[in-house]
């Protein structure tokens, strides 16, 4: 007498277990790069606004001729629908002929965080 013994084909609880848990953690994984992914690239279109903005300012100056006053202005400097602000600085320089001019751009979320800081020495048109 032979006894015939069913063999049942599949998974065990436990191994089911085991690969959920392993999906489950991959899938957070790549949630937590894709989160960062975006917030990088809403970082990087911002500084790109922002400095946009300062060199449309320094563009500015330029293209006028203009002999800023010393001292610093804060003024509005949208992008693309973006609020910032930017903060001009005209300073002195060792040469009476020359001012440096700093444009920093701050997000209006976030006044102390800088995004930009550009600057130039401009000449005075005798």
């Amino acid at each position: 007498m032979t006894s015939k013994i069913d063999v049942i084909e599949g998974f065990t609880l436990l191994e089911v277990l085991v690969a959920l848990s392993i999906i489950a953690t991959v899938l957070g994984a790549s949630l937590r790069a894709v989160a960062s992914l975006t917030q990088n690239s809403r970082d990087l279109r911002l500084a790109l606004y922002a400095t946009w903005s300062a060199e449309n300012r320094l563009s500015q100056i330029r293209l006028e001729r203009e002999w800023p006053p010393l001292g610093s202005r804060q003024f509005s400097c949208s992008q693309a629908n973006i609020q910032l602000e930017c903060k001009e600085n005209i300073l002195d320089t060792p040469n009476p002929a020359f001012r440096k001019v700093e444009v920093s751009v701050f997000s209006p979320l976030e006044h102390e965080r800088r995004i930009i800081m550009l600057s130039q020495i401009v000449p005075h048109e005798m």
